[in-house]
């Protein structure tokens, strides 16, 4: 079991990716705590799955008293080991044609939001544990950019500029910051698409397939758990070698 005994906050948890993380971490040995705006209905499903039990926590993490309160609840009975910062919004369109609220929502989740959970729980870590891996979900369009995604391309490239930074302020307090980069992973988003549509898709990819949730999962379980204990400050693409 690679995360025996460990505490594992995931925000965004509800559902997609975030619950395909919850579910591995618990089948490696992890309790999980998780927050989202309302309570999966998968949660029955995620305690068979694992070994530890799963928490929820009705949370908006854009608001910062509510983030306070979060992590306060989290680390009351004792440490917490590994956070994802999972939770993420897109909200696509043109740039010509966005409005300030449209490219403001998705920064304020993506990059914002991210900041306020990762803030509050590396102070614990570092300041307090003195042990801890934070890992944040970005994208390789915050590396390579995406048409009609210009406010989500700019989360997450600034979310990856904060991961470097943060790796470096907390290194020295054995806590390690990474970012994990999916590409175009199968969702309920692109269920949506055409079945033309996804094989263009998968021609851009030299694997020839769109990802799998479970394989932006496993990432995470490498750099949540010990055999990671040497990697800081790295932005891992999960994405079938689209970004070489």
């Amino acid at each position: 079991m690679l995360l025996e005994g460990k505490k594992v906050l995931v925000t965004g948890g509800a559902q997609g990716i975030g619950k395909e993380i919850i579910v591995k971490c618990l089948s490696e040995g992890a309790s999980v705590h998780y927050c989202d705006f309302n309570e999966s209905p998968f949660k029955a499903e995620m305690e068979r799955a694992g070994r530890g039990p799963v928490t929820f926590h009705a949370a908006d993490i854009t608001v910062e008293e509510q983030v306070l309160a979060l992590v306060k609840k989290v680390c009351a009975d004792g440490g917490l080991d590994v956070l994802v910062n999972n939770a993420g919004i897109t909200r696509d369109g043109m740039v010509f044609r966005m409005p300030l609220e449209q490219w403001e929502s998705v920064i304020r989740v993506n990059l914002t939001g991210a900041f306020l959970v990762a803030r509050e729980v590396s102070a614990f870590m570092a300041l307090r544990q003195k042990s801890g891996s934070i890992i944040n979900m970005v994208s390789v369009v915050g590396q390579m950019g995406n048409v009609g995604q210009t406010n989500y391309s700019a989360s997450k490239a600034g979310l990856i500029g904060f991961t470097k930074s943060l790796a470096k302020e907390t290194a020295k307090r054995n806590v390690r910051v990474n970012a994990v980069a999916p590409g175009f992973i199968v969702s309920a988003m692109t269920d949506k698409l055409s079945d033309e549509v996804k094989a263009e898709y998968a021609k851009a990819i030299p694997l020839g397939r769109m990802g799998a949730p479970g394989d932006v999962a496993n990432t995470v379980l490498y750099l949540a758990s010990d055999l990671s204990s040497y990697v800081t400050g790295q932005v891992i693409r999960v994405d079938g070698g689209l970004v070489m």
